[in-house]
C-alpha cells in the first residue's frame, strides 16, 4: 500500500482523507486532496465520506449533547481502525485536547476569520430594530449579541450552511450570524452582508482554519502534510488554544480567542462570559512568535484573574452562581 512520491518521501497511496459529508466538509476535504495531489501526483488520494453523531443531532445545542467533539470522533475510530489516514476538520469544531495517538499534522493558512451578517432586509447588525430575531449557533456569537445588542430576540440556529440560509429565506430569522470563511469557501460570499469587526465579535478560537489531524504514529504521513502548514496561522491557533485550553471552558461556555501576527510578534485577545452576555471578561497580550503557548496562557491567566474561572465552573455545572 506504499509508494514512494517524487521527492523519495514514503506516502501510502491510496491516502484516505476521512471527512463529514457536510457541503462545507467536502468542500474542505477536496481543497486539501487538491493540494495534496498537487505536491505528489503520483499518489492516489482518496476521501472517504462519513456521517458524525453532530450531524445527526440538529434538534439540540451542541453545548447540551457533547459539543464539538462529535465532529470528529468518528473520523478518529475511522483513523484507528486503517481506514483512513488523516481527516480534515473547521479548527474551530476540534476539541483542545485530542485523544492520545492524535496530532494536527498541519495547521493552513487562515481564510476569513470574522463572524458574518446575513440578512435580506438589513445591511448591518446596528440597523436591526428592537425584537429583530437573529438566529445563530454559537454561544460565543449569543453572548456578544446579547452584550452589544439586547433589544434584540437571539436564537439557537443549527443545520449545515444552506439549513441556515434557508431558515433565514423562509422568514424564520430577520438575519442570521455565520463564520465568513464556510460562506466564502461555499460560494456563498455574495450573502454576506457585512462582516463583523473583531472588536464587535471575537471570533472563535481557530476561526477561519482548517486543521488536518492524523495519527501520531504514522510518521510517513505527518511529513507529507507538513508542506501544507502556514506558519503564521499555525502560531496564531497555537496561542488560542493553549488559552482556551488553560481556561478548560468546553462549548458549555461562550469564549473568544484571536491572535494576529502583529511588527513580528503575536497579539492575543480573548474574552469569558455568562450566556445572557452579563458577567464579561476581556484580556489582550503580546507574546514572542516562538512560543505562542505561553502567550495563551498569559491571556487565560489574565481572564482567570477577573474571575473567568468561577464563572466557567458555574457553566458546567461545578459550582453554584
Amino acid at each position: 500500500m506504499q509508494t514512494t512520491h517524487p521527492n523519495s518521501q514514503n506516502v501510502p497511496s491510496p491516502l484516505v482523507i476521512a471527512t463529514r459529508e457536510s457541503q462545507l466538509a467536502l468542500w474542505q476535504a477536496e481543497h486539501i486532496r487538491d493540494r495534496l495531489k498537487a505536491l505528489y501526483p503520483e499518489v492516489d488520494v482518496q476521501l472517504l465520506g462519513m456521517t458524525t453523531l453532530g450531524d445527526q443531532i440538529l434538534d439540540s445545542p451542541l453545548s447540551k449533547v457533547g459539543g464539538k467533539g462529535l465532529f470528529v470522533k468518528e473520523l478518529e475510530q475511522a483513523m484507528l481502525a486503517g481506514r483512513a489516514h488523516l481527516a480534515v476538520h473547521s479548527l474551530k469544531d476540534v476539541p483542545m485536547d485530542l485523544p492520545e495517538g492524535f496530532i494536527l499534522a498541519a495547521v493552513t493558512e487562515r481564510e476569513d476569520p470574522r463572524d458574518a451578517f446575513v440578512s435580506n432586509s438589513h445591511a448591518r447588525l446596528e440597523d436591526l430594530p428592537e425584537g429583530a430575531r437573529v438566529g445563530t449557533s454559537s454561544l460565543r456569537r449569543q453572548a456578544q449579541l446579547r452584550a452589544h445588542y439586547p433589544h434584540l430576540e437571539v436564537d439557537t440556529l443549527r443545520g449545515n450552511v444552506n439549513t441556515r440560509l434557508r431558515k433565514l429565506d423562509e422568514g424564520q430569522y430577520d438575519a442570521i450570524l455565520l463564520a465568513a470563511a464556510g460562506l466564502k469557501r461555499l460560494g456563498f460570499g455574495d450573502r454576506i452582508k457585512s462582516v463583523l469587526s473583531p472588536e464587535a465579535s471575537l471570533p472563535a478560537v481557530g476561526q477561519g482554519a482548517l486543521g488536518i489531524e492524523a495519527p501520531s504514529a504514522l510518521g510517513d504521513v505527518i511529513a507529507a502534510l507538513a508542506p501544507l502548514a502556514d506558519p503564521d496561522t499555525s502560531a496564531c491557533v497555537r496561542a488560542e488554544r493553549a488559552m482556551s485550553r488553560a481556561l478548560q471552558g468546553g462549548c458549555q461556555a461562550p469564549i473568544g480567542g484571536y491572535a494576529i501576527v502583529r511588527d513580528g510578534a503575536l497579539y492575543l485577545r480573548g474574552f469569558v462570559s455568562d450566556l445572557e452576555g452579563i458577567r464579561f471578561y476581556r484580556a489582550e497580550a503580546t507574546g514572542e512568535m516562538a512560543d505562542p503557548e505561553a502567550l495563551g496562557h498569559k491571556v487565560a491567566d489574565a481572564l482567570i484573574a477577573q474571575g473567568a474561572d468561577r464563572l466557567l465552573a458555574e457553566l458546567m455545572g461545578r459550582l453554584s452562581p
